[in-house]
């Protein structure tokens, strides 16, 4: 049987080689605009829950000073080498509590992790709790019901030093009539020509789009609906984006 999470566990390694920090400077610069765009409050601290490897962090943090959890050590551990000046904290976005409040919070792809609606305001519920009142939060749902193309298939190929990764994804829905979809990772890893197959399991949540709007303002945020855009996605495409303002 296929594992699960591997990427962010046995195999956190190999993601600085398929997601290499540098990728993330449009991503970064797209989403300061857009904090400084809707804040209704002078923003110097963010939190970012999800933090991963650090590499949003990485690309933002000449603007912000930033606190990072994530839930796995193997990703906390990497993105502390990659940012030694952040303070960062494993937690679970659902629950974690760090006793102190931000002038905003962003929840990037991991926000993809939350598999029920309860999940969903959780993270919400968390995040409206480490924001200082008109506070914002921003997260981008890249997935939703209705929109994921069946099989899916992405693949790269990245090389560093005598490590060579071609890393595909694919995603499928098998039941449509829940709130989760699959990713299945392959990892073809060759080190000094030698290869070495692994894979991946990932489970992700997958919900309606007012669901998402609905379940801040439950939880006291005033909602602003915008769109995420990158060089990099094929004309027309974008990403519903939803900003929360702490009431």
């Amino acid at each position: 049987m296929t594992k699960s999470n591997r990427l962010y566990n046995d195999l956190a390694w190999t993601f600085p080689i398929i997601s290499k920090k540098e990728d993330y400077i449009e991503e970064g610069e797209f989403y300061t605009a857009k904090i400084r765009e809707h804040s209704r409050i002078k923003t110097n601290t963010l939190l970012n829950l999800g933090s991963g490897a650090g590499n949003l962090d990485w690309a933002m943090k000449m603007n912000f000073d930033i606190t990072g959890v994530d839930l796995s050590p193997d990703m906390v551990r990497i993105s502390q080498k990659a940012n030694p000046e952040i303070a960062y904290h494993v937690g679970d976005m659902r629950m974690v509590r760090l006793d102190k409040q931000f002038d905003a919070v962003i929840i990037h792809d991991a926000i993809n992790y939350m598999l029920t609606p309860d999940d969903l305001k959780a993270a919400f519920i968390t995040a409206h709790a480490h924001l200082k009142p008109k506070g914002l939060l921003i997260t981008t749902a890249e997935e939703w019901t209705g929109h994921l193309k069946q099989n899916r298939v992405r693949h790269q190929v990245e090389t560093k030093d005598n490590i060579e990764i071609v890393f595909i994804e694919n995603y499928y829905d098998p039941d449509p009539n829940d709130t989760t979809y699959e990713g299945t990772f392959i990892y073809l890893i060759r080190q000094n020509g030698v290869l070495q197959i692994e894979t991946d399991h990932h489970v992700a949540g997958i919900f309606p789009l007012p669901l998402w709007s609905d379940l801040m303002k439950e939880v006291g945020f005033e909602v602003i609906e915008d769109r995420f855009t990158h060089s990099e996605f094929a004309e027309g495409e974008d990403y519903p984006m939803f900003i929360g303002i702490k009431r």
